[in-house]
C-alpha cells in the first residue's frame, strides 16, 4: 500500500518552476533514502534534467519514455518507437489488473543510450499488452539475466500505478477539490490532515493485515463484492461509518482521567484553615 512521505503545494510562495520543485523533492529523497531504492516516475519526468540528476548520483530509476524521444541504438540515432518496433516480446509476464482481468504481457530488453548522455548505458524495456502501442520504460538497472530484468522493471512501474489510485482516493474521500478556505495556510493544513488520515489507513491495511481489528473494519465496509487489493475505499468508508455513530465526537474514544479522591496537602490546609496560606 502507498505511504506518502513528501508533498508540497504548487501554490507556495517563491514558486520557481515545476522542474525545480520536483528536483527539490528528489533531493529530499536522496538525503533520506538509499540509492538502491528505485525511483519510479511517469512520462512527465522523461526530461534531460531528471536523467542528469539520477545519472550524476548513480541512483536507480525507472522512467516511462515518451514516443518522441530519440535514443542511440547500434551507434545510430533513432526514434524510440522505431527501436521498439523491431522487438515483439521475448519474455512473458501474466498480470491481473485492478478489475481482476488477466493480461498476458510480452516484454523485450533493448540496450540503448540517450543522445545527451552517450557514455551512459541504459536499458529500454518494451512491454506489449496494455494497448495498441507498447509501454516504453527506460532504466539504469543492471542484471545479467534479461528475463529477470524485464520482470523487475515492469513490476516496479506497475506498482507506481497505485499512486494514481492514492491521489484519486484522497480527493474523493476527503473532497479536497471542494475547499472552502481563505488562505494558503488553511489549504496546507487540510492537505496535511488528509495525508495523515490516508497514511493511517495505509499502515492499518499493511501492518494489521491479519488482525481482528482490520477484519472488523472490512465487515463494517458493507461491500457487496469481494474487497479488491486496493482497499483504501473500503477502509475509508468503514471508519467514516463508525465515527458517524458517535454523538460525542472522537473525545469519547479516549480514556478519561479519573481524579484521585485523596486531598493533597495544599487542599487540606485550604479547607481546614483558609488563612493558612497568605502571600
Amino acid at each position: 500500500m502507498i505511504i506518502p512521505i513528501l508533498q508540497s503545494l504548487q501554490a507556495e510562495s517563491g514558486f520557481v518552476s515545476e522542474t525545480y520543485e520536483n528536483l527539490c523533492c528528489l533531493q529530499s529523497l536522496s538525503e533520506n533514502f538509499s540509492k538502491k531504492c528505485v525511483r519510479t516516475l511517469d512520462r512527465g519526468f522523461d526530461a534531460n534534467d531528471y536523467y542528469r540528476y539520477f545519472l550524476k548520483r548513480s541512483e536507480c530509476f525507472v522512467i516511462r519514455a515518451k514516443k518522441n524521444r530519440n535514443v542511440i541504438y547500434n551507434a545510430k540515432t533513432c526514434n524510440i518507437m522505431d527501436v521498439a518496433a523491431g522487438y515483439k516480446g521475448n519474455y512473458r509476464m501474466d498480470f491481473k489488473d485492478k478489475k481482476g482481468k488477466n493480461l498476458n504481457c510480452k516484454m523485450s530488453c533493448i540496450p540503448v543510450k540517450l543522445c545527451e548522455f552517450p557514455t551512459k548505458e541504459l536499458t529500454l524495456v518494451a512491454v506489449y499488452g496494455f494497448g495498441a502501442e507498447p509501454m516504453l520504460l527506460l532504466s539504469n538497472l543492471k542484471m545479467q539475466e534479461k528475463k529477470r530484468l524485464c520482470h523487475i522493471v515492469a513490476k516496479v512501474y506497475l506498482m507506481r500505478w497505485r499512486i494514481e489510485e492514492y491521489f484519486k482516493f484522497k480527493k474523493q474521500q476527503f473532497e479536497l477539490e471542494d475547499l472552502r478556505v481563505m488562505s494558503r495556510q488553511s489549504i496546507r493544513n487540510l492537505n496535511m490532515l488528509a495525508t495523515l488520515a490516508t497514511g493511517y489507513i495505509s499502515l492499518t491495511s499493511t501492518v494489521h493485515r491479519e488482525s481482528i481489528f482490520l477484519q472488523e473494519l472490512k465487515e463494517c465496509s458493507k461491500r457487496i463484492y469481494e474487497i479488491p487489493k486496493f482497499i483504501f475505499y473500503a477502509l475509508g468508508y468503514a471508519i467514516e461509518r463508525i465515527l458517524s455513530m458517535s454523538r460525542n465526537g472522537i473525545s469519547s474514544f479516549f480514556p478519561k482521567k479519573v481524579r484521585s479522591q485523596q486531598l493533597n496537602l495544599f487542599e487540606h490546609f485550604r479547607i481546614e484553615d483558609p488563612g493558612a496560606f497568605v502571600f
